[in-house]
């Protein structure tokens, strides 16, 4: 549904985006993650056709985002960090407004709108005047403008930016229900929203992809071996060298809990590791009471760390 390709933006000596290229698969939500200033927006601006880029390519729904902009934008709905909205209009009439100015057909048009109100949970405001709306209901105004004239595309910069728990659960849920219906880009630098929203994730550092695949897929990536929690009761010397004992494992970390004076270990493995059993089998082989073994998985969060230090980019710009 999106293919861009060596996606470029230069301002002067200044390479905002660097050579980007990702996919986006029909129905599918991508998360668009990076530190502030990565490159996000402006990259989700040139696919909007908002600005031109220095070099290649990007075509969404088999048009090309510079050759054909008028019919992209035809195909695609789009959220600024800011919701484009007009706060002196009540809801319905402002989706009406969208509607006729992205070209709805006439006998088509009250029902696309009331079709938008009804996917963002806007019905029981429709009468309402913008500006006396919530800052989560105007969120869901500006993602109901982006549906009205149903797309094929959603992109979304930044739609949680300021809204409180509640509200970004909601905003969360219906970007969530959007899928399969639509293909969604969501460009953001708060990592709850990739690993809880999102089906992929394309990370971006410093205007250049540091990383394109699925959370999930990335831990096992980055990690070339594996985190295990063991939760037991011994001697912190004696279980760590224990557990160096065993062939595969890497490192042990540990830590006392104050709670019941249990100790906790995680052990780190080689690349194609599985000694859980072996581990099992050293602490029974000891006598020591075992009450929890169980892989650790990266967070999201370390993931990002680690993509985008310095040195970690250096090293993935090397290895590429």
């Amino acid at each position: 549904m999106i293919e861009v390709q060596d996606l470029t933006k230069a301002y002067g000596a200044v390479t905002a985006v660097d050579h980007v290229s990702f996919t986006v698969n029909k129905g599918e939500i991508l998360g668009f993650l990076g530190p502030n200033g990565a490159g996000k927006t402006t990259t989700m601006r040139i696919l909007t056709g908002y600005m031109p880029a220095t070099s290649g390519t990007a075509k969404i729904a088999g048009f090309d985002v510079f050759g054909d902009s008028m019919e992209v934008r035809r195909h695609i709905g789009y959220l600024p960090e800011t919701p484009p909205v007009y706060p002196d209009m009540a809801v319905e009439d402002y989706l009406d407004f969208v509607a006729r100015i992205k070209n709805v057909p006439s006998d088509k048009r009250a029902a696309r709108v009331t079709e938008a109100m009804r996917k963002t949970n806007l019905e029981d405001r429709r009468a309402q005047l913008i500006k006396r709306l919530s800052r989560g209901y105007k969120q869901r105004v500006g993602i109901a403008q982006a549906l009205v004239h149903d797309p094929d595309v959603i992109i979304l910069d930044e739609p949680t930016v300021g809204l409180d728990p509640k509200q970004i659960i909601e905003v969360r849920n219906l970007i969530k229900g959007l899928a399969g219906d639509h293909t969604i880009i969501l460009s953001t630098h708060i990592l709850p929203e990739v690993s809880m929203t999102c089906d992929r994730v394309v990370i971006i550092n410093k205007g250049k992809i540091a990383a394109v695949d699925t959370p999930q897929n990335l831990t096992s990536q980055l990690k070339g071996g594996q985190k295990i929690r063991v939760e037991v009761q011994a001697p912190e010397k004696a279980l760590r060298d224990a557990l160096l004992q065993v062939s595969g494992t890497t490192r042990v970390d540990s830590e006392q809990l104050p709670a019941d004076g249990h100790l906790v270990a995680i052990v780190e493995t080689a690349q194609g590791a599985d000694i859980r059993s072996a581990i099992a089998a050293k602490i029974v082989q000891n006598g020591w009471p075992l009450f929890e073994l169980r892989g650790v998985s990266l967070s999201l969060e370390e993931i990002f760390l680690e993509l985008t230090t310095d040195d970690a980019a250096h090293a993935q710009a090397s290895a590429n």
